[in-house]
C-alpha cells in the first residue's frame, strides 16, 4: 500500500499539520501523535516508497533494503539510514557513508542498502529518511523497513532422569535458544516419534501416557510405569535448516520392591534383638559389676605407715617395687599377694 501526504516542515506549527494519519514525526512529536509505520511519505515535493516494508533473510545471507524517492526539479536531497532499536536510535548510514554494524559488510545502491551477510544482531527496525531544504523550510519524508533475520535451530539440551520409581511424576525437558523463529519439539523414544494429539498436546499410546509440549518440549508422565523404560532424545526445529536433536539418554524405571523392604526391615529388628541379648547376657554373667569391683578394691587400698614412710621417686611406695629390681614396679597382682604375706606373717599364729 502506498500513501502520500503533506507532512510540516521542520519549523511546523501545530494549525499547519493536516490530518492525524499524516502527520510528520517532528510535528506529531509536539502534537503527540507520531507517524505510522510503513506509509511512504512525501513533503513538498520530495516522496519515498520502498519495494519490501518485511524483509526476511536467512543468516549470513543477503538482504536488501529499498528505499526509493522522487524529488521535485532543483531539489537534491540527503538521505540518512537509522537503525531503530527498542534501546536507542543510531545511524547505519550518515553523510554518505556506512557507519556502525553495517560498515565493510553492506553498500548503498542509490538510496537503498544492500547487506551481504545479514546477522541475527541485524534484525530490527530501520528508517530512511530523504530532506532537502526549500524555501519553506527543511522537509522530510521517510518510510521504515522491518529487517527479520532467520537462524537455524541448534542442537538441544535434554534432562532426562537416569531412573524413576513407577507411579511417580516424571518429567522430560528440552530446549534451545538460538533458532529464530522459535523452535518446536519432537521427542523420540527408542528411536520412535512420540504423537501428540492436535491441540491439546496429550497423546496415549498403548499402555504409554504422557502430556508433549511441541512449544515448551517438555515430555510428562503423570504416572510413569515399567514399560516407559528405553532411550529418549529430543529434535528441535524451525524450518530454518535441519532438525538438530540433542544425545540419546536412557531411563530406566522399576517397580516399587515391596518385598525386599520389608526384608531389609526384618533384618534390622533381628540385629537390633540379638544386640539386646548380648548386652543383657553380659550384666548377668557380671562382666560389668567385675571390672566395677575390681576398680573399687585398687581404690580401697591403704598403705601402711612403712609403706608411706618408704617412699621412692614421686610418692611411690617401697613396698610396691620388685624386691630384685627396685626401680621396676609390681603389678596389682603381686602387690596384693605380697600384703596378704605380710599380714600372714605377722599374725599371732604364725610367729616369727
Amino acid at each position: 500500500m502506498t500513501s502520500h501526504c503533506l507532512v510540516a516542515t521542520w519549523s511546523c506549527k501545530f494549525p499547519q499539520c493536516d490530518h492525524d494519519s499524516c502527520l510528520h514525526r517532528q510535528c506529531g512529536s509536539h502534537a503527540g501523535v507520531p507517524a505510522l509505520d510503513g506509509w511512504d511519505h512525501k513533503a513538498y515535493g520530495i516522496s519515498v516508497k520502498t519495494d519490501n516494508q518485511h524483509v526476511t533473510a536467512k543468516e549470513f545471507q543477503e538482504a536488501m533494503l529499498s528505499c526509493k524517492y522522487s524529488a521535485g526539479k532543483g531539489i537534491i536531497p540527503r538521505v540518512e539510514w537509522k537503525k531503530l532499536s527498542s534501546r536507542d536510535v543510531s545511524f547505519v548510514y550518515y553523510k554518505g557513508d556506512l557507519v556502525g554494524d553495517l560498515k565493510g559488510r553492506a553498500e548503498m545502491i542509490d538510496s537503498s542498502i544492500r547487506i551481504r551477510n545479514v546477522t541475527r544482531k541485524d534484525s530490527a527496525r530501520y528508517r530512511c529518511e530523504v530532506s532537502a531544504p526549500t524555501e519553506r523550510g527543511q522537509n522530510l519524508a521517510e518510510t521504515i523497513i522491518t529487517l527479520t533475520v532467520l537462524v537455524a535451530s541448534a542442537a538441544p539440551s535434554c534432562e532426562v532422569p537416569s531412573s524413576a520409581m513407577s507411579g511417580t511424576v516424571v518429567q522430560l525437558s528440552c530446549k534451545e535458544n538460538e533458532g529464530s523463529p522459535a523452535s518446536e519439539y519432537k521427542w523420540y523414544r527408542n528411536g520412535v516419534a512420540l504423537l501428540e494429539n492436535t491441540g491439546t498436546g496429550s497423546a496415549k499410546i498403548g499402555n504409554i501416557s504422557y502430556t508433549m509440549n511441541k512449544k515448551t518440549g517438555t515430555l510428562l508422565f503423570n504416572t510413569v510405569s515399567k514399560k516407559d523404560t528405553g532411550e529418549y532424545y529430543c529434535e528441535a526445529s524451525n524450518g530454518i535448516g535441519l532438525p538438530q536433536k540433542c544425545s540419546v539418554k536412557r531411563m530406566q524405571v522399576d517397580d516399587l520392591n515391596i518385598s525386599g523392604i520389608i526384608a531389609a526391615v526384618v533384618v534390622v529388628a533381628l540385629v537390633m534383638a540379638l544386640c539386646g541379648l548380648g548386652v543383657f547376657y553380659a550384666q548377668k554373667k557380671g562382666y560389668f559389676s567385675k571390672e566395677s569391683s575390681s576398680q573399687k578394691k585398687s581404690s580401697d587400698y591403704k598403705y601402711t605407715p612403712s609403706e608411706k614412710g618408704g617412699m621412692k621417686g614421686k610418692g611411690t611406695p617401697w613396698s610396691l617395687f620388685h624386691p630384685l629390681s627396685p626401680h621396676i614396679p609390681l603389678s596389682r597382682e603381686s602387690r596384693s599377694e605380697r600384703w596378704n604375706l605380710k599380714h600372714c606373717l605377722s599374725s599371732p599364729l604364725h610367729p616369727v
